[in-house]
């Protein structure tokens, strides 16, 4: 019996593992990056990681525009155009279960990450900052491999 993938796993275990190392890789270059050369802009940098649209949202917003358009122009008489409103439905339900529909690649290759993927870059660099300095890190984003390895990043 297929298992539905945890919330947080569902879009990297349908994305090609070259994008996805692609954005791994391209975390530990930020994180290595501020590290090294400005530690200074950390804050500026998480302020932008506040404002970075994850792929869900961006997902969101592409079938509410789909749906909503085709179902204008269904109203003003092509009722054909309700199809397309269904299909949308049919796909984000399909995303919704198992982290996959049409648009998700194009958007990975595109760049767009996952809220966990923004948060793993969050939390080293937050750890960079010495927000974690005798404690654990908090939630389940952060993983304690991800802060020592940001630790590590920094010396």
């Amino acid at each position: 019996m297929n298992r539905i993938p945890e919330t947080s796993h569902r879009v990297p275990s349908h994305t090609d593992q070259q994008v996805n190392a692609r954005i791994q890789e391209q975390i530990r270059r930020n994180v290595t990056y501020y590290a090294q050369s400005s530690p200074d802009q950390i804050d500026v940098r998480l302020n932008e990681l506040d404002d970075e649209w994850d792929i869900e949202r961006a997902l969101e917003l592409k079938a509410a525009s789909i749906a909503s358009g085709s179902i204008l122009v269904g109203l003003l008489g092509r009722k054909r155009w309700f199809l397309v409103a269904g299909i949308v439905g049919v796909f984000l339900t399909q995303h919704a279960l198992q982290g996959w529909c049409p648009p998700v690649p194009v958007l990975r290759r595109l760049g767009f990450r996952t809220a966990r993927e923004i948060d793993q870059e969050r939390y080293a660099l937050k750890a960079l900052r010495g927000d974690f300095q005798g404690h654990e890190p908090a939630g389940e984003t952060a993983t304690r491999e991800e802060v020592e390895a940001a630790l590590a990043a920094s010396r």
